[in-house]
């Protein structure tokens, strides 16, 4: 028989009340935290992850603020569609290395130069990346939304439903992205950018339909889901507010690089001449319109580059942290 000794109780030297603070033996308060804040601290103690989120918060306030958007006029005096007197052969007038040349910082009149025809190149690519970007949410948006339901079905339905939702995404993962795109580009290219954005999202959403497919048939086996089962509660209140948010990690990651992706699979559509279409454009566009000039205007060909490379590499990091902040096999957060 297990006996106590009483100067070990709560309150008496050597019990585990003494030294102040319930906690540890070493004195150290540990605060239980939430799971949202959790997440919270990981995603906040990720540098890539806020480097990334930084990046890509300053092309969209570059973008969006610079040129004006929807009728609100912005700060830039030039224009994307007006042609301008060429001044220094088109050639950018940015000039961010002094020590190269002992003129000093200089921003000029058209720091990323003009296209042939006088058209401010700075004002261009702003309009390219306004398109890009609103084309890669539309396409995140649309992609989750249908990836989310179809793996939701088929994890909690399985059987037949199962059966048939896997079969269709067997069928669109074992087609290239790119030709699909290709085929629908070609077709739906002409329409408006939140249209095409949307037909996009029809091809991207079979990676995140496995994740949660996969999700929710370990999740529908937990006991708080036979809890919600035996009081009588419907599929559908079982699916969407009992397995739903415990899948939400998931989802967001797995939405987040979806974003990556559409930018480049635009871009890509948009230099083949399947995507968007003039009048419209996009950074994908600018880089085919001026692929002639890249051996004697290479600014041309380099900005719109550039802010691919930023936007997608800014959304990969910030989907990287996003998966690590979600992990629940990351080391115990203290406060």
């Amino acid at each position: 028989m297990t006996t106590t000794d009483p100067r070990t109780t709560a309150g008496e030297p050597g019990g585990p009340g003494a030294g102040g603070d319930a906690g540890d033996a070493s004195g150290l308060s540990v605060v239980a935290l939430s799971q949202g804040q959790l997440v919270r601290r990981r995603f906040l103690r990720h540098r890539g992850a806020l480097g990334g989120m930084a990046v890509l918060l300053f092309v969209v306030v570059l973008a969006f603020t610079s040129i004006g958007f929807a009728g609100i006029p912005g700060w830039w005096g030039y224009s994307y569609t007006q042609p301008n007197p060429i001044v220094g052969g088109g050639r950018p007038t940015l000039d961010l290395v002094p020590w190269l040349d002992g003129d000093g910082l200089a921003w000029g009149d058209h720091p990323f130069g003009q296209d042939n025809i006088g058209i401010d190149y700075f004002a261009l690519t702003m309009r390219g990346a306004q398109r890009s970007l609103i084309i890669a949410f539309v396409v995140g948006v649309v992609a989750t939304v249908i990836g989310t339901l179809v793996g939701a079905l088929a994890g909690y339905y399985r059987g037949w439903v199962d059966a048939l939702l896997m079969r269709v995404t067997d069928v669109f993962i074992t087609i290239p992205v790119i030709v699909i795109g290709a085929v629908l580009g070609r077709r739906f290219g002409a329409l408006p950018i939140f249209l095409f954005g949307a037909v996009l999202g029809v091809i991207l959403w079979t990676s995140l339909a496995r994740l949660v497919r996969g999700s929710f048939l370990s999740l529908r086996e937990k006991e708080f889901v036979e809890a919600a089962r035996a009081m009588g509660a419907s599929s559908t209140r079982i699916i969407f507010k009992h397995i739903l948010p415990n899948s939400l990690g998931v989802i967001i990651v797995s939405a987040t690089l979806t974003i990556a992706v559409a930018i480049l699979v635009e871009s890509a559509l948009s230099y083949l001449g399947l995507g968007v279409r003039p009048p419209e454009t996009s950074l994908g566009l600018l880089i085919s319109n001026y692929e002639a000039a890249f051996t004697t205007r290479p600014w041309l060909f380099w900005w719109p580059g550039l802010f691919i490379v930023l936007i997608a590499l800014s959304v990969n990091f910030i989907g990287d942290g996003l998966r690590d902040a979600f992990d629940p096999r990351q080391a115990r957060v203290r406060s």
